[in-house]
């Protein structure tokens, strides 16, 4: 950390201390069977930290009446690559290369260092969605947690492409658009509409 000015600055910024994973859970919605089960680490966004630092200096920014947190899970059929084996998911991405579903979460939780629940604010916190039988439904390669500027899942308000991946420019303004915290891409995993998903997505700071 560095003393300039008598401003305090932090050398490793914030978010990237934190980290990320996600559980998915797919059952068979008539028998409870598990179906798939795989436990993952994300890769943390460059805009998390823009979204981060937007909290910290007002939490009532850009929608004075909402959440302007973490709201939703989206799940798309996009990754680049192999289906099998897609290319690995980068710090730059901004939205799904083919969302179908998004969701609000229908639980956050709070845990403790040894990751039992608890009803005291901690460094640790997960978020759980639940796609129903006829959610979903499709080969399904990635995924992320997001603000989305509408609470409305159906309403869409990604960052254009042009200013995502490798094209990645940080001055563009995110007022107004979906904020993406995280991005996964995994290996296909076909969703059918006897089968319920849970994802839970834990965030340790």
């Amino acid at each position: 950390m560095n003393i300039n000015l008598g401003v305090f600055q932090e050398t490793v910024p914030l978010i990237r201390l934190a980290k990320g994973s996600f559980i998915f859970d797919m059952q068979d919605a008539r028998t409870g069977e598990q179906l798939v089960y795989w436990e993952h680490d994300n890769q943390i966004t460059l805009d998390a930290g823009i979204l981060a630092a937007r909290l910290f200096r007002n939490s009532l920014d850009p929608n004075p009446a909402q959440n302007n947190g973490l709201t939703m899970l989206a799940i798309g059929t996009g990754a680049t690559g192999n289906i099998l084996n897609p290319d690995a998911p980068q710090d730059t991405q901004r939205a799904l290369n083919t969302e179908i579903a998004r969701k609000a979460f229908a639980s956050s939780q709070f845990r403790n260092g040894s990751g039992i629940a608890v009803a005291y604010p901690t460094n640790v916190v997960d978020f759980t969605t639940t796609y129903g039988e006829a959610e979903a439904v499709g080969p399904l390669c990635e995924m992320a947690v997001m603000c989305s500027f509408s609470l409305n899942p159906l309403v869409l308000n990604p960052i254009p492409a042009i200013v995502s991946g490798a094209f990645y420019d940080p001055t563009f303004d995110i007022t107004g658009y979906d904020v993406l915290a995280n991005y996964l891409t995994f290996g296909v995993v076909t969703k059918p509409s006897s089968a319920i998903l849970t994802i839970t997505w834990r965030l340790t700071f």
